[in-house]
């Protein structure tokens, strides 16, 4: 277990994040990451590599991307920054004002293998 600690603090760790919207919501999800996340995760260190829509029956309440933190201690600081933002906060207020967009967010983070071609 310690060795897997270590893992992470010694280079980039990816997270994957999947987004259920509430019914309708979608679009001012991703209107929201168009027009603001993207750069307000840029300003806290948190590399965007991709952005999808599922293309099966989720396509219309699901976002799933992929982030880079330098390590797993730099997600959870790059996170509580990007919290406390207060372009963040009046950005998600805006965004908002008709209603819930996000119901549930699941957050993974790995570790690429050793023949990944992100190694």
């Amino acid at each position: 277990m310690l060795l897997a600690a270590f893992a992470f603090a010694q280079g980039p760790v990816y997270e994957l994040r999947t987004y259920t919207c509430y019914p309708g919501r979608l679009d001012a999800l991703k209107a929201r990451f168009r027009d603001h996340t993207i750069t307000i995760f840029n300003r806290h260190h948190m590399k965007s590599i991709g952005y999808w829509i599922p293309q099966d029956d989720r396509s219309k309440t699901t976002l799933i991307y992929i982030l880079k933190h330098p390590s797993l201690e730099a997600a959870k600081a790059n996170w509580a920054a990007f919290r406390d933002d207060p372009e963040w906060k009046k950005v998600s207020a805006a965004s908002e004002a008709d209603g819930k967009i996000v119901q549930h967010v699941d957050s993974v983070f790995m570790d690429p293998t050793d023949f990944s071609p992100l190694k």
